[in-house]
């Protein structure tokens, strides 16, 4: 361009238009694995109203929080929490990681309106929030239902900066929180300037810079943390009342890889509360207390004409399904009182379990043990076996709880609960348990081991076989606390084979040589010091239940 030259006598005067290129670096954070599931969505956030047996119409609700955090996520918990109008629920996360700045914005939206945070997965009943348009729950009390469990849920990467949130912040021994460094992606963007000047007595003046041009010059990744952003962490963490140590895992982790931090960690760093799991926040017990929990809602209707005292009852009076195990489907899971009549009105019950493991069956056995509350019944298992995940679910759940299990079957007197219009009497339906017959195999003996007392009488049946993923396994018997001859007795057999009494207590197995009966027997609830799973009936339903039984 010419420049225009002016004088005025005494001072000249210079204007120009100049191009610039400039070469700007945008720094984005993240902290996800480079080789995690590229197929996750986005976080999506929904309230979700608990449909554990038995808890309406007062029921416990939370915030599910699953997916990837992106820049965006910060704005659709703003917009559930703004819909809420102040109620505190918590918020129930499992995600790979993210956006790292949406993360810290995250976790200061969720302390700054005081609430809980849980790792833990949500199984939804009916519409799924992935559905558009889903009209299932249409004209019931909440747009989804489901229940909650922490088996196999995760917090990485980004996410544990997004749970430091929490007020309460809970994790369980089955869910997964794991760190790793922060990647620094640096987009690089080409831009063209126009800068108008003039010169003023031989000085540059500029008039103005107008941006002309942008395009896309690249971009490159750093895998350690910069000073700048340790200092953005550390200061973050220290609001939130987390410890240094988070930090330091953290820097120490490639960013290729992922580094779970130990429940007995996280508790002496301060970025866990507690050892409870998501069961804490969730469970629909809270809701059957004087002070119901401040995220259970009573909803009042034709619909719910459960008193809040039958909703405390371990069980509903409701139909089962028919015996899906038989069908070849899920093992189904039953309270069961005995039946004998010399026992009344205080008698023995139990959870009878039988049929094969699937993918289904922990989430079945959380929901029941859920409206059980503190009340500890023991498992009386029959099954041929089958997934193995699933299995080392079941046994660590039974473990949390202190249950004892013993291998026998369950014989229903006058009701069957295969049959879809019998109904429960007082939660519970009327049998008798007996070892002979039953068996337990494969997998089953995995659920076995994790039981408190584990008893397998001389006629039920329990095999091993050689099975996958031996070093998950042994990671498993070690777990329980079951001394190494019974992983070698596992990887010596080269089919399946039948372990005698004998040899089930010499590998620790079992704990004794009692059958079913040490824990269902009628005479058990005689005893000076009764065991927790015998209770007592109204003397009139005992009356009016023991000519039936007979």
């Amino acid at each position: 361009m010419v420049p225009r030259r002016c004088f005025d006598g005494k001072a000249w005067r210079l204007w120009a238009l100049v191009c610039l290129v400039v070469v700007m670096l945008l720094p984005v954070l993240t902290a996800r694995a480079e080789d995690g599931p590229p197929d996750i969505p986005s976080m999506r956030f929904v309230v979700v109203r608990s449909n554990a047996p038995g808890c309406e119409p007062n029921c416990p609700e939370w915030i599910s929080a699953d997916g990837t955090i992106a820049a965006g996520t910060p704005a659709l918990l703003k917009r559930t929490l703004k819909a809420l109008k102040g109620r505190q629920l918590p918020v129930v996360v499992n995600s790979p990681g993210g956006n790292v700045d949406a993360a810290l914005a995250l976790g200061r939206m969720i302390r700054k309106n005081k609430l809980d945070v849980a790792v833990g997965v949500t199984v939804f009943s009916g519409c799924q929030p992935e559905i558009e348009n889903c009209k299932d729950n249409k004209g019931k009390s909440a747009d989804y239902f489901g229940i909650v469990h922490d088996d196999g849920a995760m917090c990485n990467s980004a996410c544990p900066l997004m749970f430091s949130g929490g007020v309460r912040r809970v994790i369980g021994d089955f869910g997964y929180l794991g760190v790793h460094q922060i990647t620094t992606t640096y987009h690089r963007e080409k831009l063209l300037y126009r800068t108008t000047y003039r010169i003023v007595n031989g000085e540059k003046k500029i008039i103005s810079t107008k941006v002309v041009s942008r395009k896309n010059a690249g971009s490159y990744k750093t895998y350690e943390m910069s000073r700048a952003v340790e200092k953005t962490l550390s200061a973050y963490l220290r609001e939130m009342g987390i410890g240094d140590g988070v930090l330091e895992i953290m820097k120490a982790t490639p960013a290729s890889e992922i580094r779970q931090i130990p429940l007995d960690a996280m508790l002496t760093m301060k970025l866990v509360t507690s050892r409870d799991a998501v069961d804490l926040l969730t469970t629909a017990s809270l809701c059957g207390l004087g002070q119901p929990a401040t995220n259970c809602r009573e909803i009042a209707g034709p619909a719910n004409k459960t008193t809040p005292s039958a909703a405390l009852k371990p069980m509903t009076a409701v139909p089962v399904q028919p015996d899906a195990a038989k069908a070849g489907g899920d093992m189904r899971f039953v309270v069961v009182r005995g039946s004998n009549p010399l026992c009344n009105p205080d008698c023995p019950e139990w959870i009878s379990a039988e049929g094969p493991i699937t993918g289904q069956t922990p989430q079945k056995l959380r929901q029941l043990l859920a409206t059980l509350g503190n009340w500890r019944l023991p498992i009386v298992i029959s099954s041929r076996g089958g997934d193995l995940s699933s299995a080392l679910a079941m046994g660590r759940l039974i473990h949390e709880r202190k249950l004892d299990i013993a291998v026998a079957r369950t014989d229903f007197v006058d009701c069957d609960p295969g049959v879809w219009n019998c109904l429960a009497t007082e939660g519970a339906y009327a049998g008798l348990s007996i070892d002979a017959g039953a068996e337990c195999d494969s997998a089953c003996a995995l659920v076995v081991a994790g039981g408190a007392r584990r008893l397998v009488g001389p006629r039920a049946r329990l095999s091993l076989y050689p099975m996958g993923q031996k070093l998950v396994i042994k990671a498993y018997f070690d777990e329980m606390a079951i001394g190494p001859a019974l992983f070698a007795a596992v990887v010596r057999r080269s089919a399946e084979e039948q372990l005698d009494p004998d040899m089930m207590r010499r590998v620790g197995l079992t704990t004794g040589p009692q059958s079913v009966d040490a824990l269902t027997g009628s005479t058990i609830c005689k005893t000076v010091a009764k065991p927790d799973n015998c209770r007592g009936l109204p003397a009139a339903n005992a009356q009016a239940d023991a000519p039936a039984r007979l």
